[in-house]
């Protein structure tokens, strides 16, 4: 039986886009950038709901509460030992995926993915989101909900790009780290008034590690 080259080209262009030549996901995931607040929160207990974005076929389950953590650490809250004084849920209340310019795909097919390999992407994931911060006091009373829309891109190409196993789970954690970013300010301007009330009572019973933990991990 007579092989087709014009497929095989096109099988081991997948398959090399798909392993080599693109960016690692790993930094943008790992990132989280510098802006403190002006006035630091309290340390607070953490929790994060996913809601529709649990569904997506790219962020893991534990990549929200990740984020808000290192969102709470890096920028909002206080360092700790063990003493907490309220709680911080991530609440995320629309989620949608999409994925951009696959009408190209078959055309890049004819041509071999020349223009791929050239520096046209293949595809790009996007994805745009709601979220909510909600600040609650130790004995649980909600002190104040703050929501911010975020959106996150991830192409799919060589060099400057992404593999395709990659995008997906990225354009989902840019997309919530823009939603975070746009929170932010709305929490410097509410600090004044949440931290006298977070720091009236501290939780019974907290969970968070002690730093040294987290210092191992």
């Amino acid at each position: 039986m007579k092989i087709n080259l014009h497929y095989i080209y096109i099988i081991l262009a997948i398959i090399i886009l798909g392993i080599t030549g693109c960016k690692s996901a790993k930094v943008p995931l790992a990132a989280t950038p510098f802006a403190p607040l002006r006035e630091r929160l309290p340390p607070l207990e953490t929790a994060a709901d996913p809601g529709p974005l649990g569904l997506s076929d790219g962020i893991l389950p534990e990549d929200p509460l990740r984020l808000l953590t290192n969102e709470l650490q890096r920028n909002l809250v206080e360092p700790t030992d063990s003493a907490t004084y309220g709680y911080v849920r991530l609440v995320i209340t629309q989620a949608a995926e999409r994925r951009l310019h696959r009408g190209l795909q078959a055309l890049q097919m004819t041509l071999l993915l020349t223009p791929t390999f050239l520096g046209v992407p293949l595809e790009t994931y996007q994805t745009d989101l709601t979220a909510e911060l909600q600040i609650s006091d130790a004995q649980g009373n909600l002190l104040g909900t703050y929501a911010g829309k975020g959106r996150g891109r991830a192409r799919v190409a060589m060099y400057h790009g992404y593999a395709q196993k990659n995008a997906p789970r990225l354009a989902d954690v840019l997309a919530l780290r823009d939603a975070l970013a746009h929170i932010r300010p709305q929490l410097d301007t509410a600090a004044t008034r949440l931290r006298p009330l977070l720091l009236a009572h501290p939780v019974d019973n907290p969970t968070l590690p002690t730093t040294a933990a987290r210092g191992r991990r």
